[in-house]
């Protein structure tokens, strides 16, 4: 539909909205107040970081909804009101009103974001205005970041708009500037700046060990900063994105698949070398249902010590129970981003077969009369929620879901591990993380009193509930015969506890199972448990301390699965999620506090999250399963599902996704058209409301197979406990044709730059 794009500048008027947003108050040349900046350390050191700060954020940001309320994974319950998506859904968009930018216009934040980056290279390079004696490892650290701050800007505007003007001098976005000449790049021209820029990063030498520079390893403290992979990903979805049919239909030129499949394994193998991995370790099923639930409830470390998988994260925190809760929720504003059926649909169920046929899933227009699949044995339509994919369970509140995981009458686990960063301190100990989730402790002297800290509790244990354990499995190479346990609160910069008596560690090769039965008395003939984890009686975060040894020296012992356990009394009531006609949550058209579709979200919602408290997570703008996915997409349409691409096969890739999931290998052998089918339903399924599933059909270009309506699930319970469940289609939509593809200029940019250049500045069809 776009054969050729011809470069497009920001305006003036744009221009001078760049320039009163800026963090510098410019006189006459802006040299003055430039210099000012960068011959002080503490004033460079702040225009860097906000730069970094520039980074367009991902979450709730579409006028307090996600970016899935706009695609088909949701109908948004902020239909029936004047918003964004109600707009959106009546097509009402037009050059001079889109509904989505109309909180935020990227087409100008980006720029502003553009603006001061080339503002903070040039200068910092400037010898008559960077008269600081800055440091080089961190000055070329700041500016490779720096960099991709750019690169990263590019590629969001290449993905809402197309082929995207290129200004990397900060005297191109000058009001002086001669904008009769400003044309607009391609998307090859785009892709190759923004690679470039990524290379120019990672070309700047590494600085591992040091405090500062570009870096693979971050601190804790870096939160924020842009490690070398990030430079990896930007590469990889930009040569995906150059590479799929909206931007390069005939797989020609110099990014067609092969190239994409070539720059993302690259990147993939980068990433892998320095230590990152999927997140798998486990998890106490009373904290989420699984490690892919619990990945998108927790925050990400930067030093990667827990969570290996995040290539950066949003440093916006999600309140899913405040925008898209359930009425059974107090404080929940609205139900916001209601799955769609068609989403619920392309679950598997846990053996590996799709619910319904690839081929053809339905067998009418309006998705009312599915069409199962044949080969699928363990579906059942009367129980349509059981055994379905574990990330299914992660993702989506259904009929009838655990509101909360602390189950009456069953076990729950209250996770903890070992580290010398929760509480800052241990003694004697060396401790090291390992990948499958266990930490592995040595003691060099046992004369010296080790101990160590646990993280703290993640939630205060239930009242009443019998018996309490500490648990753990572990290996030892030597037996130790009075390890000790603290149980430890701490109140300001004091901490205090109760200590267990002695116990007994018997040297283990394998892995063995220690139990510590805290219902007997401690020192003192006190319950360990009396002072420790009780929401009514706590004083400050809980957490154990640890003193292994007694005396042993050269001494190792590797923990893995540390956790409390213990059985919640029999009257503690499980609230559910009732969708069911009548039900705490029923499906409703016309209150905004209940779901359109049948179902609400539950991916990124902490279950103990509340009105006073938000647990929920941060969305990950960039993670290690992108990678995988990524080249599974571009070597499958290179050399096919079984082809090896730099010694992977797409097939590889995605089952590297579904394994982690608790899912089954997809099958060799498929054709490239079944692969394909496949291989989007694990992209829609494992990145569902990341802001993914939004651009991939517009890249795919199947917007007009998807976008026109989605439907949900009514159902009716019976007399008999049964239920019966009615497919409904939901509003006609239409934002699902091709103009759609890419976001429209604003008319008004658009009506100077004609007038400026005699050329057409409008995105197609708009």
């Amino acid at each position: 539909m776009i054969t050729k794009y011809i470069k497009i500048m920001l305006t003036l008027a744009l221009l001078l909205g760049a320039g009163a947003c800026t963090d510098l108050e410019m006189k006459s040349d802006g040299r003055d107040t430039l210099n000012s900046i960068f011959s002080n350390y503490g004033k460079t050191s702040t225009y860097f970081r906000n730069c970094l700060a520039s980074v367009p954020q991902m979450g709730t940001t579409y006028g307090s909804t996600f970016l899935s309320s706009f695609s088909d994974e949701a109908q948004d319950a902020g239909d029936i009101l004047s918003t964004p998506v109600s707009y959106w859904y009546a097509g009402s968009v037009t050059p001079l009103f889109n509904p989505i930018t109309s909180y935020s216009d990227p087409w100008a934040t980006l720029y502003v974001t553009i603006r001061r980056c080339n503002t903070f290279l040039q200068s910092i390079d400037d010898p008559a205005l960077a008269t600081y004696g800055f440091n080089e490892i961190e000055k070329n650290g700041w500016k490779a970041q720096v960099r991709m701050v750019r690169a990263y800007a590019y590629l969001q505007l290449m993905k809402r708009y197309g082929g995207t003007p290129i200004m990397d001098a900060a005297e191109e976005m000058d009001i002086t500037y001669d904008y009769s000449q400003a044309e607009r790049a391609s998307i090859e021209e785009v892709t190759d700046y923004i690679i470039g820029e990524c290379d120019l990063a990672l070309a700047t030498p590494e600085s591992e060990g040091q405090p500062v520079g570009f870096r693979w390893a971050l601190t804790d403290s870096d939160r924020g900063q842009i490690s070398r992979a990030f430079a990896q990903a930007v590469k990889s979805e930009a040569a995906l994105y150059a590479a799929s049919p909206l931007w390069n239909p005939s797989n020609s030129g110099k990014y067609t698949w092969a190239k994409a499949a070539e720059i993302t394994k690259a990147a993939l193998d980068a990433c892998l070398a320095h230590g990152f991995k999927l997140y798998d370790t486990p998890v106490g099923g009373n904290i989420a249902q699984n490690p892919y639930a619990y990945y998108f409830i927790q925050r990400s470390d930067p030093s990667r010590q827990s969570d290996k998988e995040t290539i950066y994260e949003s440093s916006y925190q999600l309140s899913v129970w405040r925008y898209s809760g359930t009425p059974m929720w107090t404080g929940a504003e609205s139900a916001g981003t209601c799955p769609s059926q068609e989403l619920v649909d392309a679950y598997e169920t846990i053996d590996g077969q799709p619910v319904l046929d690839p081929d053809k899933p339905y067998n009418d227009a309006d998705h009312l009369a599915p069409n199962y699949n044949p080969a699928n044995r363990t579906y059942s339509s009367t129980n349509p929620y059981a055994n379905r994919d574990p990330r299914f369970y992660a993702s989506i509140y259904y009929n009838e879901a655990p509101r909360t995981l602390t189950a009456a009458g069953q076990t729950v686990a209250y996770a903890m591990n070992f580290s010398n960063r929760a509480l800052d301190a241990m003694n004697a100990i060396e401790l090291t993380h390992n990948d499958d989730g266990s930490s592995t402790m040595f003691i060099a002297d046992g004369t010296a009193d080790p101990w160590i800290f646990t993280s703290v509790l993640e939630d205060y244990l239930p009242l009443n509930a019998s018996p309490y354990k500490i648990v753990f499995e572990y290996k030892s190479n030597k037996e130790v015969p009075d390890a000790q346990i603290f149980f430890g609160f701490k109140s300001g910069p004091v901490w205090g506890g109760v200590q267990t008596d002695n116990n007994l560690i018997p040297q283990a090769d394998d892995w063995t199972t220690f139990e510590y039965d805290l219902d007997k008395p401690a020192l003192g003939d006190k319950l360990p448990i009396d002072d420790w984890g009780w929401g009514t009686n706590a004083d400050g975060p809980h957490f154990l301390r640890f003193d292994p040894t007694g005396g042993v020296s050269d001494y190792e012992i590797t923990i893995r699965n540390l956790r409390v356990e213990c059985v919640p009394p029999s009257d503690v009531s499980v609230p559910t999620v009732d969708t069911y006609v009548g039900g705490n949550c029923e499906m409703r058209s016309n209150d905004q506090r209940y779901t359109r579709t049948g179902y609400y979200l539950r991916k990124y919602n902490n279950h103990r999250s509340s009105v006073d408290v938000t647990g929920d997570g941060y969305m990950k703008m960039f993670r290690l399963a992108e990678l995988y996915l990524n080249f599974a997409e571009a070597a499958y349409n290179a050399a096919g599902p079984d082809g090896a691409v730099s010694g992977m096969t797409a097939r590889e890739a995605v089952n590297k996704i579904r394994n982690r999931a608790g899912m089954p290998d997809l099958p060799a052998g498929m054709t490239k058209e079944a692969f394909e089918k496949r291989y989007r339903n694990e992209r829609r399924i494992e990145m569902a409301f990341e802001e993914q599933r939004f651009f991939d059909v517009r890249r795919w270009k199947i917007l007009g197979e998807t976008d026109g309506f989605v439907t949900g699930m009514e159902i009716t319970k019976e007399t008999d406990g049964s239920f019966v469940y009615t497919r409904k289609k939901l509003r006609t939509r239409y934002c699902n044709t091709d103009k759609f593809l890419m976001f429209p200029i604003a008319q008004s940019e658009v009506t100077k730059m004609n007038a400026l250049t005699g050329k057409e500045w409008q995105n197609p069809l708009w």
